[in-house]
């Protein structure tokens, strides 16, 4: 536990802290806001039981362990179509150009975008998420502002066809769910679609890339998955940990508590930060050590207690299908800088924003 320099916030920066202040939701609320420089906005991820709970029912209807299963097929037609696109040319930037379509065409899938908009689609994620960052200048301000308008438009007539027309999908699920007899309105159902959006598409996004770049900065690592494909399932846990994209989710407290022997007081703020939580080596032998084998692994890359990351399950299976496709067929993928890569402006969802890579051209 650590108060900032400005004397607004605690810092929770170990593992144990962070679950403790993780499980106590009536002592440690989300309601008054995920980010404590943001105001609350209708959305599951600022609501407390059993508002929370009953929101949250009506999105995991449509991430249920049938649904997302039902999605492998596509997900690795599309992998195998990203990979088409850069075989032969022996080089690409491996976020534009990998990591970043395959979480966007999945979203996309669920929330009924056609497929000819989901560049418009990924434009609106990267420039909303740049109003998260502290050194973003005042033009950015109008960049978020557009993005949210022209989002929310383009989102009111997905939904007006959805209550006509439904279909097989995420947005048809939340156009015509009931909570006590009550439908979401417009506004319930732009909130939790943005944060499917920016949720689902930045951090799968930004692990595949991370991961992809922790394999190339550790060879015998990679060997180890090489050599043994029954590591998968527990590489993708250790690139979650490693990577970690969510940097924080703010927590106030209700009353006056003391916390890791630290006198935390009613209406004080607590940022929990995942990244040092899952460095922490009271939980993590060899924390800052990238391994593949990596047992047990119970980190909160996707937070821990009932804000637990709904879409968990359908991360997991794009990681795994990612990686058995690229390990297949660029098992020689590498870096073509040795520069540092740079990282996207946020103080939220952060990870590589460039990564130039090469590979024999197949």
């Amino acid at each position: 536990m650590c108060w900032d320099e400005e004397g607004e916030l605690w810092g929770v920066s170990t593992y144990d802290v962070l679950l403790a202040v993780s499980k106590d939701t009536e002592t440690f609320c989300s309601r008054m806001s995920s980010r404590p420089d943001a105001p609350p906005i209708p959305s599951m991820i600022n609501m407390d039981d059993p508002d929370h709970r009953r929101r949250r029912g009506l999105v995991n209807k449509g991430l249920t362990p049938r649904r997302v299963l039902e999605h492998e097929p596509r997900i690795r037609a599309i992998c195998h179509e990203l990979v088409d696109r850069v075989a032969a040319r022996g080089a690409c930037d491996f976020v534009r150009d990998i990591a970043g379509p395959l979480p966007m065409a999945v979203i996309g899938d669920l929330l009924g975008v056609e497929p000819e908009d989901r560049d418009m689609l990924l434009h609106w994620s990267d420039d909303l998420l740049a109003g998260t960052s502290s050194t973003a200048p005042p033009e950015t301000a109008i960049r978020v502002m557009q993005a949210f308008e022209e989002y929310a438009d383009y989102n009111r007539r997905v939904v007006a066809d959805r209550r006509a027309r439904p279909r097989d999908d995420m947005m048809s699920v939340l156009v015509h769910a009931e909570i006590d007899g009550r439908k979401l309105d417009d506004e319930d159902i732009l909130q939790e679609g943005l944060l499917i959006l920016v949720g689902g598409d930045e951090t799968t996004r930004h692990v595949i890339s991370g991961g992809m770049e922790a394999l190339v900065r550790h060879p015998d690592e990679r060997r180890k998955l090489v050599e043994n494909r029954v590591l998968l399932p527990t590489a993708v846990e250790e690139m979650l940990r490693w990577v970690s994209p969510i940097q924080a989710m703010n927590r106030t407290a209700t009353r006056d508590v003391g916390l890791a022997g630290a006198d935390v007081r009613a209406g004080e703020k607590l940022l929990l930060l995942y990244p040092s939580a899952n460095r922490d080596e009271r939980a993590f032998a060899r924390a800052d050590e990238f391994r593949v084998d990596r047992q047990p692994n119970d980190h909160v890359a996707f937070g821990y207690g009932v804000h637990f990351c709904l879409g968990a399950s359908l991360a997991r299976l794009e990681l795994r299908v990612m990686f058995e496709t690229l390990l297949e067929r660029l098992p020689d993928l590498t870096l073509a800088t040795s520069d540092p890569l740079p990282l996207r402006p946020s103080n939220f969802i952060v990870g590589i924003d460039r990564m130039p890579v090469v590979f024999t051209p197949a």
